[in-house]
């Protein structure tokens, strides 16, 4: 975390959130643009900027611990990014293998939509194709109904005229009896 003026600072939960406070972290380091080393060697700056073999542990010691608590506060922060497995080459094969499933179980589940279109281009097409035979054969049985009909009219026509000539001839012998009856 850093505050914006080169002071950096430790996250000790390793979760580093807008609204840490930064002076409940630890002050890291500073940066500075102190030289260790100087320019010319008999300058009375280099002798003030010169250390002491004791201080100059000091500073070792400090940017040791320094460097302990940012491996440990990156520590924290993989161990909370590995979802508790041991290793990262762990966590990564568990999760290509949870890709993997997804991918496969995303690949089945288009498999099944695929052939589910199908299936429902091929009931619609059959569909269809049996409206349009019973179309057809509706159509067939009503031009048979109808020639039928025509051939019933055509023989009740012919059976009428028959009977009108069967009446009138009937009509004629009635009223020819009628007459030789009346005369004898």
């Amino acid at each position: 975390m850093s505050n914006g003026t080169l002071h950096h600072y430790f996250v000790p939960d390793g979760d580093y959130e807008e609204n840490d406070d930064p002076e409940k972290c630890q002050l890291l380091f500073r940066v500075s643009d102190h030289r260790r080393c100087s320019q010319g060697e008999g300058s009375q700056a280099s002798s003030l900027l010169s250390l002491t073999l004791r201080e100059e542990f000091t500073v070792l010691g400090r940017q040791v611990e320094d460097a302990g608590r940012v491996l440990e506060g990156i520590s924290k922060s993989i161990s909370y990014d590995l979802d508790g497995e041991e290793s990262y080459s762990k966590y990564l094969r568990r999760e290509s293998h949870q890709i993997g499933d997804a991918y496969s179980n995303s690949d089945k589940s288009l498999t099944e939509l695929e052939s589910k279109f199908k299936q429902g281009q091929e009931q619609d097409s059959r569909q269809e194709s049996r409206l349009n035979d019973d179309f057809l054969g509706m159509l067939v049985h009503t031009r048979s109904l109808l020639k039928e009909t025509l051939d019933i009219s055509a023989g009740l026509r012919d059976k009428y005229e028959l009977l009108a000539l069967t009446i009138r001839s009937h009509g004629t012998r009635l009223g020819r009896l009628k007459n030789e009856y009346l005369k004898v």
